[in-house]
């Protein structure tokens, strides 16, 4: 024995208003969706037109087909039977909807729906559907061929079928349909698309709808989805993460506002205004389905837009310079996949060196070697030092830009990158003189066993800048076993041992307290024949060594500024005469 489901319309409706469509505003786009579709049948030289009267009701008439009495069975009282369109004469591809629910949804404004509508031959027929499930059907009034929708409000939903709000929605959803569309007897359409407009005139479209004056605008055309539209481009930095949407059309119709998907994530620099014949819709006709066609599309998109990047840089560089000091983490992201941006990136980006900020390809033509450091605090501190010993320093600290570094070198077998390992710079500091050095033992060893409870290791030579007494440098190697003491001095019983057991295989460099004999300061601080006086003044450039080098203070570290501070004040400030 079989069954049919029982359909409860109120629940039907609850679901459509709460879970299926974002807002009972939608309603105008349905019944505008129908009367074009309607329209359509007709034929392609058919002068549509769509009239809508508000008042204590709303009207929406249009010249289309119209249906018969068995149409209007299948078409307005089986919910969910779309194939039924097809059979009926609706062919999917050539008209807007396609899930034959339109109707349904005008519940969520309305107590009443009456349909009168009649088809060229037939007689004239009177739908009339009520909320709870209740349809009637009756010969209706002649009248030319066409479709008549009137609602009646449900309480409480008054203000979506007033004059101003249907005139609101009407433009918002129609006002690109190629058919006229009057409300109120004003009409809405008529005007053209963005993409239809003169250069000076799409600016203005997008400041007055999109809420921005773009920094340029990028031609969309992709034929493969039927898909025609602008690109915009924001003026102003925005967040990466942002998934800003974007304005579709299906068919001249307005899907919605904020449609999402129709770029790649790195494209977020871009707002888009698209109409498409190809790409089809969700159930609620208020986002785009993702499909292989959609993606596709995304691909094609993606191609125009790098395009236009490729021909900014060969036109006008002035320009591409003001688009990515604004919008550099979208193209930085891209380059990381694409070798033409890539090049596009080493071209023209400037990125922040301790020699000021240049491009990778001036920075590679000056020093040959694409030398970086891969954390911000790592360049600060060793920028200076490096620019005083004419190494140049690319700060790759920044989003993508140690990345960008290795996979340049990666892509070109002619470019050499490597990251500055701190300790390098000691190889290009000058060792001091054998009587020198031989006189300086005595410190040495004293200041050691000053630091050697630090872990620290002192060593003295001349570099430059001469203004600077001492650089704290830390070695990769020495970086990792410092953190790896710290994880194990933090560990239980049983990660302890684990621990232990490959302590053997850390590396165990020190880091180094490198002294600088050309500081008048230092040598002062060597010759001191108080050797508490010159512990204290060791222990002071330590400190103020990892300060400027924007070193992480540890607790022993804070305990030996602290002492030695307090230290040197005491010896500085005169004792009272006892």
């Amino acid at each position: 024995m079989s069954n049919t489901f029982q359909v409860d319309l109120r629940g039907i409706v609850d679901l459509l208003s709460h879970h299926l469509y974002a807002s009972p505003r939608v309603y105008i786009r349905e019944l505008l969706q129908n009367a074009v579709d309607a329209i359509t049948a007709v034929g392609p030289d058919h002068a549509g037109r769509v009239e809508i009267v508000t008042g204590d009701t709303l009207r929406i008439s249009d010249n289309g087909i119209g249906l018969t009495e068995a149409q209007v069975h299948e078409l307005l009282a089986t919910i969910g039977r779309s194939s039924k369109r097809d059979e009926l004469g609706f062919a999917r591809h050539e008209f807007l909807g396609q899930f034959g629910i339109g109707l349904l949804s005008c519940f969520m404004v309305a107590d009443e729906i009456r349909v009168h509508t009649r088809r060229e031959g037939a007689p004239a027929v009177l739908w009339t559907g009520f909320s709870d499930g209740r349809y009637e059907v009756a010969p209706g009034a002649e009248r030319e061929p066409g479709t008549t929708v009137t609602l009646v409000p449900r309480r409480g939903s008054e203000h979506f079928l007033t004059g101003t709000t249907v005139a609101e929605l009407a433009t918002l959803y129609g006002s690109l349909l190629p058919v006229e569309v009057r409300v109120d007897d004003r009409r809405i359409t008529g005007g053209g698309a963005p993409w239809e407009l003169p250069p000076e005139s799409r600016s203005a479209f997008a400041e007055r709808t999109l809420g921005f004056r773009p920094f340029d605008v990028i031609e969309l055309n992709v034929p493969a989805a039927g898909l025609t539209g602008a690109a915009f481009v924001l003026p102003t930095p925005v967040n990466p993460a942002s998934r800003g949407g974007h304005r579709v059309y299906l068919k001249r119709m307005l899907l919605a506002e904020s449609v999402e998907g129709l770029l790649p994530e790195w494209a977020f620099f871009a707002r888009c205004v698209v109409d498409s014949t190809e790409l089809r819709p969700t159930a609620s006709r208020e986002s785009l389905y993702d499909d292989g066609q959609l993606a596709e599309a995304r691909e094609a998109i993606a191609d125009q837009i790098r395009g236009w990047l490729v021909r900014l840089s060969a036109t006008d560089p002035r320009r591409l310079g003001e688009f990515l000091r604004v919008h550099h983490l979208g193209v930085k992201a891209l380059a990381l996949h694409d070798d033409e941006m890539l090049r596009l990136v080493e071209q023209w980006y400037p990125m922040q060196t301790n020699m000021g900020e240049i491009t990778l390809a001036e920075f590679r033509e000056r020093f040959g070697v694409l030398r970086y450091a891969a954390t911000d605090d790592e360049f600060r501190q060793l920028a200076a030092v490096a620019a005083a010993q004419d190494v140049g320093l690319i700060n790759g600290g920044y989003v993508y830009d140690a990345d960008l570094i290795q996979r340049l070198a990666a892509a070109d077998p002619a470019i050499q990158a490597e990251r500055l390992d701190p300790t390098d710079l000691t190889t290009r500091f000058l060792p001091l003189e054998a009587e020198t050095e031989l006189s300086l033992r005595p410190f040495l060893a004293a200041a050691q066993r000053r630091l050697d409870r630090l872990g620290c290791e002192v060593v003295v030579r001349a570099f430059d800048p001469v203004t600077l007494p001492a650089l704290y440098l830390v070695s990769r190697a020495a970086a990792f076993h410092g953190e790896f003491t710290a994880s194990r001095d933090q560990a239980d019983d049983l990660w302890g041992g684990v621990l232990d057991a490959l302590a053997r295989t850390v590396p165990t460099d020190r880091p180094q307290l490198v002294l600088n004999h050309r500081n008048p300061l230092v040598r002062r601080v060597t010759a001191l024949a108080d050797a508490e006086l010159a512990g204290l003044a060791v222990e002071s450039l330590y400190g103020q060594a990892l300060m400027l080098g924007h070193h992480p203070i540890r607790p022993a570290d804070a305990a030996l500024l602290t002492t030695s501070f307090l230290g040197l004040l005491d010896r500085a400030v005169p004792r009272e005469a006892s």
